[in-house]
């Protein structure tokens, strides 16, 4: 059966509105709208960069070493000061010591007792190439004038007199490949007991020192 609107006008079927005066014929439910808070998009956190590695692409740790092994080279090379094995130990353990130190303090990094090796290491790699320069440059002028063997002669003369092993190791000593053989051996010592007393050094200073905090830093973490 047709359905009227109450205007008398006949609706066709499931109408919501009359044609004609446009009267509702049903209840609309509205749906209800949820509002959502907005979202917030994440932040992205920066990961916190690794402190730099003490090896020679680290300009700091170059810059100190070779600030400490100069300063060492020249107070090992001085006769008041020297004092021997004594004084070479002394300086050069000082040198890795002060070498770990002054990075600490300059960079605020915590460095661990490995890290204090590497930093020694490159202070004794700059040392032990300064030292030997130096040693070089003055010892060959004396081995052209023949100062070297004639002072090495007079010593081992003193001590063993006229012993046939010490007069072939004079022998020895007064040619070129003998002398060859000195500064080598000389070159040698060098290397191994500078580098070894700064890498010595670097590791007692990054062991006493690792918990010095630098002005402005927030410690270590």
């Amino acid at each position: 059966m047709p359905d009227f609107c109450t205007c008398g006008a006949e609706l066709p079927p499931d109408a919501r509105f009359c044609h004609r005066c446009g009267k509702p014929q049903r209840e609309e439910v509205v749906p209800e709208t949820v509002e959502r808070p907005p979202e917030i998009a994440p932040v992205a956190i920066a990961a916190a960069a690794p402190p730099p590695r003490l090896n020679f692409h680290n300009a700091t740790a170059v810059r100190i070493g070779l600030l400490m092994a100069s300063i060492a080279s020249l107070l090992s090379a001085l006769p008041v000061l020297a004092a021997g094995i004594v004084g070479l130990a002394i300086w050069w353990l000082t040198a890795g010591f002060l070498a770990v130190y002054i990075y600490r303090r300059r960079t605020g990094q915590f460095l661990t007792v490995d890290s204090g090796l590497r930093m020694g290491w490159i202070t004794g790699l700059l040392g032990s190439t300064i030292t030997s320069v130096v040693f070089t440059a003055s010892v060959v002028p004396l081995i052209r004038g023949g100062k070297i063997a004639a002072l090495y002669e007079e010593q081992f003369r003193k001590m063993s007199g006229n012993d046939p092993n010490v007069q072939e190791a004079i022998k020895i000593l007064q040619s070129p490949s003998g002398m060859a053989l000195f500064v080598i051996m000389a070159l040698l010592f060098f290397f191994l007991i500078i580098t070894f007393l700064c890498t010595a050094g670097g590791a007692l200073g990054a062991k006493l020192a690792g918990g010095v905090t630098a002005p402005g830093s927030k410690g270590a973490p």
